[in-house]
């Protein structure tokens, strides 16, 4: 997508002059209190997915006001709870896992159907405003998408980044690794003032 060549340009001129970036305290403002829904899905044994820590698709969880580049706003409510390590783009169209870390993607713009949990997961649509947490070990692919869908993902501080595509040759060592990962201190959206419901 075109529009993901422009976002690292725009995002280092927001992030060096603050023009369209939300102050911390009105990226929290922005922050609707919804109830998620959780979803659990079996290992295959090509996806591990995550025993322990449910999926959670929080929709319409973020409001976006047009004074703020969406994206920004995104990314100011995470790491305002400690998710950092921010990037925009899109979600894979090839299913993959992350073994060793949580993620959290938030929809800055467009729409976007998407298989959760590998290939006897679940398909969903996305739109701006939704917010899902994934678990380590849970596989995601986008199947299609708007021309202008957009992306911000995010990671807790403990964890590390790494990608598996669903191979069997990955499949024991991941789900390992998974074992090992701890649940995040901090809600993306909410902080400490409400646990992950784990």
């Amino acid at each position: 997508m075109r529009t993901h060549k422009i976002e690292p340009i725009k995002r280092l001129l927001e992030n060096a002059t603050g023009i369209a970036v939300p102050t911390e305290g009105d990226a929290r403002r922005s922050v609707r209190n919804v109830k998620p829904t959780a979803y659990r899905f079996a290992a295959d044994g090509y996806i591990p997915n995550n025993r322990t820590f449910p999926l959670f698709v929080h929709r319409g969880a973020i409001r976006f006001d047009r004074r703020y580049d969406a994206a920004a706003i995104v990314e100011r409510v995470f790491g305002s709870n400690g998710w950092k390590k921010a990037w925009r783009n899109g979600i894979y169209d090839f299913v993959h896992y992350h073994p060793k870390v949580f993620e959290v993607l938030g929809i800055a713009r467009g729409s976007a159907n998407v298989r959760l949990g590998g290939n006897r997961g679940t398909s969903l649509t996305l739109r701006a405003g939704d917010v899902i947490i994934i678990p380590p070990g849970v596989g995601h692919e986008c199947l299609r998408h708007t021309d202008d869908f957009l992306v911000v993902g995010a990671y807790p501080p403990t964890g590390t980044y790494s990608e598996c595509r669903g191979s069997y040759q990955e499949y024991a060592k991941a789900i390992r690794q998974i074992r090992r990962v701890p649940r995040p201190k901090k809600h993306p959206l909410y902080g400490r003032t409400r646990r992950l419901n784990w």
